[in-house]
């Protein structure tokens, strides 16, 4: 059994950030795409329309809306596949991190996807749910409670404020260990005292026995 420490606040808040320009960075790609076709496909109308289009409040709205919603969906993928395949983001990797179930088991893309949307509780009043990790005894966050998982640092610290994690190394314990006794070994048998010899019918002084 090895123990790792429970990741802090700081630590996996950088990790984050790191995650977050790379999600940035993918967003915007995405926007620039998409807006490279609108603007290519509305040249092909009038002018005016696209500037009426490009003015109108109603459609400002939706753009919004619409670029929440890439945002959300990408943020969504990324953590979920990050965390459902190997527990680690790249940020969370650079900084030696990683999400582990609170039995110290990897995580489901089930699981990574409810982390995935515990995010969005956890930005809920200035952000709580984050700044949670900093005061947590387990130091998780409120979406960590809500998938029932923690950050560990993956370097065995040997101290008691963490989770310990069966070595991989160690192969299967026999079922009839563990102080019992081993099952094919057989007992060793009990001597029995020798009978005692029975005596000639005759005496010492030769004289037979009555």
């Amino acid at each position: 059994m090895t123990t790792y420490a429970f990741a802090g606040f700081w630590r996996r808040f950088i990790a984050y950030m790191i995650d977050g320009f790379i999600v940035s960075v993918v967003i915007i790609f995405l926007g620039v795409v998409a807006g490279v076709a609108y603007i290519a496909g509305a040249m092909s109308g009038d002018g005016s329309a696209i500037v009426a289009r490009m003015t109108d409040p109603a459609k400002l709205a939706s753009l919004t809306a619409w670029i929440w919603v890439l945002t959300f969906a990408v943020n969504i993928a990324y953590f979920t596949y990050f965390h459902g395949s190997t527990g680690r983001t790249p940020g969370k990797r650079l900084l030696g991190l990683q999400v582990v179930s609170v039995t110290g088991e990897s995580i489901s893309f089930g699981t990574a996807f409810l982390r995935s949307v515990g995010y969005l509780v956890s930005s809920l009043v200035f952000c709580l749910g984050y700044l949670w990790v900093a005061f947590d005894r387990r130091k998780q966050g409120w979406h960590d409670k809500i998938a029932g998982t923690v950050v560990i640092i993956r370097e065995p610290q040997g101290s008691e404020a963490g989770i310990s994690i069966p070595d991989s190394s160690s192969g299967p314990q026999s079922p009839a260990g563990f102080g019992c006794i081993p099952v094919g070994v057989s007992q060793p048998e009990e001597k029995k005292p020798d009978a005692p010899q029975a005596q000639g019918m005759a005496g010492v002084d030769g004289q037979k026995m009555p």
